[in-house]
């Protein structure tokens, strides 16, 4: 499988998790599920993944460390990172676009906007 199929879902939200794993699936991509900020940046440097969708509040390292080691790494600074979030902030906002991400939308997140953001990223 070409790498711009491969989707890496990154939540430690089970209930998430399933419904991004189902929607991806559906669309057509192979989804990836890592449970916390660690096993991101294991899975991502393994599969190289086209894109990932990514939770900011997660036990260990959060989503923005694991956005900015992936954008300082030059071997994984071109995956797509949309941040999915319940930090609707400005200064949330914000900093997760500073870090490296592409696209920042916030939960409870509609699965039509999300799939579009996907492909537009993916073009």
């Amino acid at each position: 499988m070409s790498s711009s199929k491969k989707i890496l879902i990154v939540d430690d939200e089970p209930s998430i998790v399933l419904s991004l794993d189902y929607l991806m699936r559906k669309n057509g991509f192979q989804p990836f599920i890592a449970r916390n900020g660690e096993e991101a940046l294991v899975i991502s440097k393994k599969e190289m993944p086209a894109l990932i969708i990514l939770d900011i509040m997660m036990p260990g390292i959060d989503g923005y460390q694991v956005c900015e080691q992936l954008k300082g790494n030059p071997e994984t600074a071109g995956i797509k990172i949309i941040f999915l979030s319940a930090k609707s902030g400005k200064e949330a906002i914000e900093k997760g676009l500073n870090v490296g991400a592409d696209k920042y939308l916030t939960k409870p997140f509609n699965t039509k906007q999300i799939m579009q953001e996907v492909l537009d990223l993916l073009q």
